[in-house]
């Protein structure tokens, strides 16, 4: 009784009390170790693990990691997340929800009654209801988008940490780390219509769980990124398209470089990961260099990843597609992309081949070795090369670079068996 009175009282007081076995290892001064992947490159990356106390945090709310981030500064820092915390929430930490962010008279109802193709026609979205929908998608992103500024490391405490409906922004920053974190349901209340997209026309977000924008020397390690929560999968279809609520779980931009992606889940969504946003970026060239080692792709439809111009490692991940899901393609090799795969594992249904695994725009090469699918040894160059339609040209085995920093690569069966039992938040040795 005495412990619960305790406990009563700390909760009272905003007091976290973390159980002993949370903190049994204390993660939040770990640096990247050498030569995992290209974040390791040059000075490494190190995060916030020079920060004096003063600058060490443990929040348990969204008002007490806005103020640990500290607009994004760069002093270094360690911010420690303890349970759940929401974007979605006012400053006394009452949830907001999409009605409390609406403003300027916009309504769903009328927004699709403005723009229906029948009658709006092609034209971009313009006038009282799309002004009121930025308006009022300003008030969202005041809230969920949070910025991660340079000498950063956010971790999760435990095997529960989460950050719901949060948009994580590193812009423009150096040496950043991101570990042991279940990020979920980045949610948009207020998506635009895109006539002109794909032909269709295509319901366009906004937040990523996490968004590189010219940043460098960044780990992300041991996270879970889903849209737990609100699935796509479940909302209504507008003008005969799903009216999408989420954009990336992990997307990486405008000139970042030096990247890791380690033992991370990456599930449950439709765009999984985009390296490199623009075929007419070319700034790009010679940035967008990202390692993904030991991560899970599951109930993922497409972009896993879907890489422009960068130099892009991937060994050791695993693919998980379930029975009834929807599914397009895992590696996307886009313009002057150059993806080195190796000693990945693919588990699909029988309605998914081989050639579906790869898909091409403006792509010219994929190197790629000791590939299982469905637990059969494959070769995706040769099969793909095989099967194009011819609506892409071949695509050769020389991408133009070998990588030369990584851990030790095993073999894809090997990798299988441990990133089913390891990868993820809350799952750390």
């Amino acid at each position: 009784m005495r412990l619960r009175q305790i406990a009563a009282a700390t909760a009272v007081l905003g007091v976290l009390c973390v159980p002993a076995h949370a903190e049994s290892r204390d993660i939040s001064r770990d640096t990247l170790p050498a030569n995992d992947g290209w974040a390791a490159e040059g000075t490494g990356t190190t995060g916030g693990s020079a920060a004096d106390d003063a600058h060490v945090h443990t929040v348990t709310d969204r008002a007490g990691l806005v103020r640990a981030l500290d607009g994004g500064s760069d002093t270094p820092k360690i911010i420690k997340v303890a349970g759940t915390i929401d974007a979605n929430t006012d400053d006394d930490g009452h949830h907001l929800d999409c009605a409390d962010y609406a403003t300027d008279g916009y309504s769903l109802k009328k927004y699709l009654a403005a723009y229906d193709p029948r009658t709006w026609g092609s034209a971009k979205p313009s006038g009282a209801q799309e002004d009121a929908r930025q308006a009022s998608a300003a008030r969202q992103a005041e809230r969920v988008t949070l910025p991660v500024g340079s000498n950063t490391t956010i971790v999760g405490l435990g095997d529960s940490a989460v950050l719901k409906g949060v948009n994580l922004q590193v812009k423009n920053a150096n040496n950043v780390i991101i570990r042991n974190l279940d990020l979920r349901d980045a949610y948009d209340c207020f998506p635009v219509w895109q006539p002109n997209t794909g032909g269709l026309g295509d319901w366009k977000t906004s937040y990523d769980n996490i968004w590189l924008t010219g940043a460098t020397h960044v780990w992300i390690d041991h996270v879970t990124a889903s849209d737990k929560g609100h699935p796509d999968a479940d909302e209504p279809t507008y003008f005969a398209r799903n009216y999408l609520r989420h954009d990336g779980l992990l997307d990486i931009t405008n000139g970042s470089d030096l990247v890791t992606v380690s033992w991370s889940r990456f599930q449950d969504h439709d765009k999984a990961m985009l390296i490199g946003n623009s075929d007419s970026a070319t700034g790009d060239r010679g940035k967008l260099r990202v390692t993904l080692h030991h991560n899970q792709f599951e109930s993922v439809v497409q972009r896993a990843p879907r890489v422009r111009f960068g130099q892009v490692h991937v060994y050791d991940n695993r693919y998980v597609v379930p029975e009834g899901s929807e599914y397009r393609y895992s590696l996307g090799v886009s313009t002057e992309s150059g993806i080195y795969a190796e000693n990945n594992a693919f588990h699909t249904p029988g309605h998914v081949e081989v050639v579906d695994l790869v898909k091409s725009w403006n792509g010219t090469a994929l190197h790629q070795t000791g590939t299982l699918f469905n637990g059969y040894p494959v070769d995706l160059l040769a099969i793909y090369d095989a099967y194009n339609s011819g609506s892409e040209r071949d695509l050769t085995a020389d991408v133009g670079w070998t990588p030369t920093l990584h851990g030790k690569i095993d073999s894809a069966a090997t990798a299988d068996r441990e990133v089913a039992r390891g990868a993820g938040a809350g799952r750390i040795p």
